[in-house]
């Protein structure tokens, strides 16, 4: 039965137990982690089925899970977050401790702040949020209609709503842009995410001029697209139809653009291998993958930017790398040419229902340039005292 638990503050108790934060380190194991905590391995882990032996391998370095101790320093409980919905609880029961995936269970908040430009985008969002995050979410979707590094000016504004998700109080997850505005001359820009998911600039038009995205963010090319490569195995020219990115066992690997799976099982040489089909005749592939991100199959359908497996070394393949490929009716290309599309506009009843929505929008941000409304941080995350949890039964 699916248990969700519910913490109750109770800063006036003498036997309260308390919370601790943790960031997860890089190259911590989920094994390494239990025996550091002096956990008990057979049941926590040699003794659950292969599907949640191989959950506990999706734990990424940067994630923050919490810890509940007792009085005495007793671990009670573990909370061990693997994506946006799913999290390892972990809980002592009487001597023994249990193992089992439950749910997240968070909320959504709209947010917004304005700042003003003395450096550059990047510089003064991180500088008024500490956010990367949200450096990220800015600058990439202004990145294809604006020059930020040739027509930025000393003086000029920003501003953005978005919504993030919390968790236990604090932030987790990415944030979702709702709506950007960039002064550039004293000229507003501004782009919108309207109801079909997609951004938009202030005459209706798509703002993505780019089907695809790298795979895994930043990784170094180790081989790239080659119609003659020396294959390191057969020791023999070879057509290279892909890109290599060197990344580490278990580094996550994102969708390239959204589609359908189309293949996620073995394929000889491939190793572990996800196909995904696009629009347009695309195809993108991801090879010698270590494991298929959980609820990843065949008919899935994906978003650009979505985890959909990690980085192996299955197949033939010399160490832990991606192979990447992109096919335009089954012919390979080379993913680093940049693929542009098309972009579209909205007409008739679909252009009406954006106005609308960028008529509100526009308000909104007009709102936070008025009253100057600055990026509000939240306090260093402190220890908490909690009273045992409640157990709910479903």
């Amino acid at each position: 039965m699916l248990r969700f638990f519910i913490f109750l503050s109770l800063f006036t108790s003498l036997f309260a137990s308390t919370v601790d934060r943790y960031r997860w380190d890089n190259g911590e194991s989920y094994l390494l982690f239990l025996q550091r905590n002096n956990l008990p391995t057979k049941p926590l882990y040699y003794n659950l089925d292969k599907d949640d032996q191989q959950l506990t391998e999706e734990m990424r370095s940067g994630i923050h899970y919490q810890i509940l101790r007792d009085n005495k320093g007793n671990i009670e409980q573990i909370l061990l977050p693997l994506n946006d919905e799913l999290q390892i609880h972990i809980a002592k029961k009487g001597k023994s401790y249990s193992f089992e995936a439950i749910p997240i269970i968070s909320t959504t908040k709209t947010e917004g702040f304005y700042t003003t430009i003395t450096s550059s985008p990047n510089y003064n969002i991180l500088k008024a949020t500490g956010s990367n995050k949200l450096v990220q979410i800015f600058v990439s979707s202004f990145r294809h209609s604006l020059n930020f590094k040739n027509n930025i000016r000393k003086g000029d504004k920003l501003a953005m709503i978005y919504t993030q998700k919390y968790r236990l109080g604090y932030p987790f997850s990415m944030p979702t842009l709702k709506v950007a505005m960039i002064e550039m001359h004293h000229k507003k820009h501004y782009i919108y995410l309207n109801s079909n998911g997609r951004y938009y600039n202030e005459k209706g038009a798509e703002v993505e001029g780019f089907l695809f995205g790298r795979p895994i963010p930043g990784a170094r090319v180790s081989s790239p697209f080659s119609k003659r490569r020396w294959h390191p195995i057969l020791h023999k020219w070879k057509a290279h139809n892909g890109v290599d990115f060197a990344a580490r066992r278990g580094t996550p690997v994102h969708a390239a653009g959204a589609g359908t799976v189309i293949w996620c099982a073995r394929a000889g040489t491939y190793g572990n291998l996800v196909k995904i089909r696009h629009a347009d005749g695309y195809e993108t592939r991801y090879a010698h993958l270590h494991a298929f991100r959980r609820g990843i199959h065949r008919g899935s359908h994906v978003k650009k930017g979505q985890i959909v497996a990690y980085v192996g070394t299955t197949g033939r393949s010399t160490g832990p790398h991606l192979h990447f490929e992109i096919r335009i009716h089954g012919r390979p290309i080379n993913p680093l040419h940049i693929i542009q599309i098309a972009t579209k506009k909205l007409t008739g009843r679909k252009k009406r229902a954006f106005l609308k929505l960028k008529k509100r929008d526009d308000k909104s941000i007009a709102l936070l340039l008025q009253n100057k409304t600055t990026f509000k941080k939240l306090p260093p995350f402190q220890d908490m005292s909690y009273v045992h949890l409640v157990t709910n039964k479903n």
